[in-house]
């Protein structure tokens, strides 16, 4: 079985054709998400350009901007600022060439002004705190050329403070492992240049153990497979140069079987209603 790859571009093309649905209004505060997920896996198939409804998405994004919160966008319109969207929204940005239309400045200011005094980010002004954050925060800032904006030398200590024994990371300090959070942490550690502070031979290893029977890899030990862990964890993995220690046939024929090879898309596992 190959890659559907036509069926996938029908089911992006058509994700948001039903806009007086429920599953539509029940996700309204995804939305910036989706956009940003629609949008690449369209660019890695080649074919954003086809139909491109670039203005459109682009105005859109724009009308996110949260006025209380210069610089920062909100999931949706009307919806409050948070580091997340801001990162979506930056990223969808990039793909259609259109940074030059936001205000760099102030965004940059707007996530450097989410940076606790532990060195930590809050994803909005409610203070919530997680490696999630911290990764937004430095992948947008890097983007932006502003990481000077930020103490990373703290930003690093808190995100040491996330390690545990068994090599991987959690959402904060003494939490545990959790692959998705692993990826925020390497990922921020690699952008920052500190990934060596970590043990990377023991953090790969905690990282390959999450592949599965079926080739699938779960987020924490004992947990079902996922397809979105195939992009988490290998990006972990091939940022520490140890991709190579997981069966990677294993793994593509496991997001293979997880195709609708009817109405394209793809699910978290083989069986189920695939998401974008």
């Amino acid at each position: 079985m190959g890659l559907c790859r036509e069926r996938h571009e029908h089911y992006l093309r058509h994700l948001d054709d039903d806009k007086e649905s429920l599953e539509y209004m029940m996700t309204e505060h995804l939305r910036m998400g989706g956009v940003y997920w629609g949008v690449s896996a369209m660019a890695l198939l080649d074919r954003l350009e086809e139909g491109s409804r670039r203005e459109e998405i682009v105005s859109w994004i724009l009308s996110c901007q949260d006025p209380k919160s210069p610089g920062g966008f909100g999931p949706n319109c009307g919806h409050d600022a948070d580091i997340t969207a801001t990162h979506y929204a930056l990223l969808v940005l990039c793909v259609y060439d259109g940074v030059d239309k936001m205000d760099v400045q102030a965004t940059a200011r707007y996530i450097a002004s989410l940076q606790r005094p532990d060195g930590s980010f809050a994803g909005d002004k409610w203070g919530e705190v997680d490696t999630r954050f911290a990764y937004c925060a430095v992948s947008a800032l890097t983007i932006l050329d502003a990481l000077d904006l930020v103490d990373l030398d703290a930003l690093t200590q808190w995100l040491l403070r996330c390690l545990n024994y068994d090599g991987a990371f959690g959402p904060v300090p003494r939490a545990e492992s959790h692959a998705a959070y692993t990826f925020c942490a390497v990922q921020a550690l690699a952008l920052i240049g500190a990934l060596d502070a970590a043990d990377l031979d023991r953090l790969g290893w905690w990282l390959c153990e999450r592949q599965t029977p079926g080739g699938g890899f779960n987020g924490r030990p004992e947990k079902a497979p996922d397809v979105c862990y195939s992009w988490w964890i290998l990006s972990a993995l091939n940022s520490i140069d140890r991709a190579h220690w997981i069966d990677g046939k294993r793994l593509a024929d496991f997001i293979r079987k997880a195709q609708d090879q009817e109405d394209g898309g793809i699910a978290d596992r083989p069986g189920d209603v695939p998401d974008v």
